[in-house]
């Protein structure tokens, strides 16, 4: 079983939340929790958010096929981090110049599945 969850022009830059992605890749949902909740970063809080909608939508997804539904089993088997669209503004400067700041924006994505009874993963 697979969820999926993507959070979409979130206010954080790509660079910092790929940071945070790549903590998370790889782990269990329980652990990965637990390293965002006590991250100091400011871009763990939407990666946390878009986690547990990814963990709820994998408990939706098992009541509705009516499976059985283990959230200490799910892990993070794919994440990755996007640009998104980038809110550009102007700072007034010395002599009538202007200097241009980007505000940059993200696409968070989060696939979490459950391991196969194959073993593999």
């Amino acid at each position: 079983m697979e969820a999926k969850a993507i959070a979409r022009s979130v206010r954080v830059t790509p660079r910092k939340a790929r940071r945070m992605v790549n903590l998370i890749r790889g782990k269990k949902t329980t652990e990965a929790r637990t390293i965002l909740q006590f991250a100091p970063q400011t871009a763990s809080e939407p990666v946390l958010k878009a986690l547990n909608s990814a963990v709820a939508n994998a408990r939706q997804q098992a009541e509705k096929e009516k499976k059985t539904f283990r959230e200490n089993d799910l892990v993070v088997s794919r994440a990755f981090v996007d640009e998104g669209i980038t809110i550009k503004r102007f700072r007034a400067r010395a002599q009538g110049r202007a200097a241009a700041i980007n505000k940059r924006t993200c696409h968070i994505t989060l696939v979490v599945s459950s391991p196969d009874k194959e073993g593999t993963r």
